[in-house]
């Protein structure tokens, strides 16, 4: 392998090493695997078999939803996430009501559109999809919706419809891979980062020797990081951003290194409800999404930091700390009530930490103890003795 690691000796990863072991002898296998192209044109033929057949039948045909913003409809499980329930309620998307009639209209537009897709093996992405008539659509958050609604419908994993996502987020070192037109992709501990591939489905060929994947919440700390050498530092490793609120691409991506290379995945987040949001949507997924988890969540993914406990450990000033706001606090009522919530006691007693002091700290807190402290003492410190939860 053609990776030159700079990092520490091999003895520094030991209880890396030992949570690799654990991570793999627990190891329960999903099925996100992508469905073939028929099986695809199948499903769409079925859909629209049914409205020729309420047609027929003189009926104005309909389009049947699952309803995806209820936790009534979600259940979850340790080894997967948060999914739909089997039984769960619908909201009908009907041709002969004049507050639906447009959105039946244009999923059936899109329904055509992805159907000429999978037929010919082409991709798209969704800006595409909406640049085809701006008009019509009105604005690409329309679109988008409704390719996830025809996902939900037709209970095929989105990477199958052969729409494709823009990509936000940013991977930096040890990883090489080949994209789906033959392109050699070399990700490098240097301080540029390579931008998260549009498709991930296309992506083969990965080659790793990374002793763990870090996820870093917010753009700034990971380029901070890049800035203070980290990624050698601690070579061989792997680095990824969402820039916040993930996007589908970055997620399939955390999803495919996992499944491919099986490492210890660890998050650096805000010491806030919305960065603990944020990781649990790697970890265990979001209910708009619940539908697609086998293929986006990441169970094995653990809380590194920024911890509410290690505000008090490290002593860091109470003048560094941000006051929970009324949101802030809405917030974290949310995700206590979560149903993962039950399964991860350590977790909640941070939360618990946050609320009771109401007070939230940003990671850039630990610049008070030195400039250069995330990356020279709090991460390696972590990563050395196990300081995840």
């Amino acid at each position: 392998m053609a990776f030159a690691p700079m990092g520490p000796e091999a003895s520094f990863f030991a209880v890396l090493d030992q949570h690799r072991a654990s991570l793999l002898a627990a190891l329960r296998r999903g099925n996100g695997s992508p469905l073939f192209n028929s099986e695809v044109l199948a499903s769409i033929e079925s859909v629209i078999q049914g409205i020729i057949s309420s047609v027929a039948r003189n009926e104005a045909p309909a389009f049947t939803i699952e309803n995806r913003s209820s936790w009534e409809n979600i259940k979850f499980e340790d080894s997967v996430g948060l999914q739909m329930v089997s039984h769960c309620t619908t909201r009908k998307i009907k041709s002969d009501s004049p507050k639906s009639v447009k959105n039946f209209a244009l999923i059936l537009k899109i329904l055509s559109m992805i159907y000429k897709l999978v037929q010919s093996n082409t991709y798209a992405t969704k800006r595409d999809i909406y640049y085809t008539d701006s008009q019509l659509f009105g604005n690409q958050t329309v679109v988008d919706n409704i390719i996830n609604d025809i996902s939900c419908m037709l209970k095929v994993p989105r990477m199958s419809l052969h729409i494709l996502s823009t990509s936000k987020g940013l991977i930096a070192g040890n990883l090489r891979y080949m994209e789906e037109d033959g392109t050699r992709v070399h990700c490098t501990c240097g301080s540029t980062a390579v931008a998260v591939p549009s498709n991930i489905q296309g992506i083969r060929n990965l080659i790793t020797d990374a002793k763990f994947l870090l996820i870093v919440e917010k753009d700034a700390t990971f380029q901070r990081l890049l800035d203070d050498n980290f990624c050698n530092r601690m070579s061989p490793c792997i680095m990824v951003t969402g820039k916040g609120v993930p996007d589908l691409n970055t997620r399939l991506l955390v999803k495919k290194l996992w499944d491919t290379f099986h490492i210890p995945i660890f998050t650096l987040v805000d010491a806030d409800p919305h960065g603990i949001e944020i990781m649990c949507i790697y970890k265990y997924g979001s209910m708009a999404m619940s539908f697609e988890a086998h293929n986006l969540t990441v169970p094995a993914i653990r809380w590194l930091g920024l911890l509410p406990s290690d505000i008090k450990r490290l002593n860091i000033p109470r003048d560094t700390l941000i006051p929970l706001t009324k949101r802030d606090q809405m917030k974290l009522d949310s995700v206590l009530k979560r149903p993962y919530v039950t399964c991860q006691p350590f977790w909640r007693k941070e939360m618990e930490i946050m609320a009771d002091s109401k007070m939230k700290a940003e990671i850039q807190a630990l610049t008070f103890l030195s400039s250069d402290y995330l990356s020279r003492v709090y991460l390696p410190n972590k990563l050395k003795f196990g300081g995840w939860i």
